[in-house]
């Protein structure tokens, strides 16, 4: 149905990152995880041999199957469907089940970030702000200094995590 699919293997964590680089962008998509699976969709990553894995990098947009996999329990909503993964909530949960295509909107606009699932406005943060360097120091992701300091311009990449998630109607409008 003009889905992009990736699909668990034994090599695994294939993720796929934009050839060109984005600053300031709207990224639209559907996205539809199976029952029990975890993924997710990252923007601002740069590829470099120190940082093997685009989470290193990028922040991301958490895809999971909220009633069934266990990491959307961990540390409130902080790894639900739509959250900043590992650093902010989404406002309420309107993700569709497993199985289900759900509609995902990021605006990256001069350090201000926007989420949208669904439909909803489900949150938004600040980059480069006290805030911001709080929120990381906060979060797994304190190790990774590029992470902290997140680069403007970047790759836009879809997780391979190990589960099957379909990707589909990808749009980037660059602003």
């Amino acid at each position: 149905d003009g889905s992009m699919v990736l699909t668990p293997n034994e090599n695994g964590g294939k993720n796929i990152i934009t050839k060109a680089n984005y600053t300031n962008f709207i990224l639209s998509l559907e996205w539809k995880i199976s029952e029990g699976g975890n993924s997710g969709v990252f923007w601002s990553v740069f590829e470099d041999k120190k940082h093997p894995e685009p989470y290193q990098t990028g922040p991301e947009i958490q895809v999971i199957d909220n009633e069934r996999h266990p990491d959307a329990k961990v540390r409130g909503k902080l790894h639900q469907a739509g959250a900043l993964f590992d650093m902010v909530e989404p406002s309420h949960d309107v993700a569709k089940p497993a199985g289900e295509w759900n509609h995902i909107k990021i605006m990256v606009y001069k350090g201000t970030v926007v989420h949208w699932m669904n439909g909803e406005n489900v949150l938004e943060y600040h980059l480069w702000t006290d805030d911001w360097k709080n929120m990381v120091l906060n979060s797994k992701f304190k190790d990774y200094p590029d992470f902290v300091d997140p680069a403007a311009e970047g790759h836009i990449g879809l997780q391979d995590h190990g589960d099957d998630v379909w990707f589909r109607n990808i749009k980037i409008r660059e602003l």
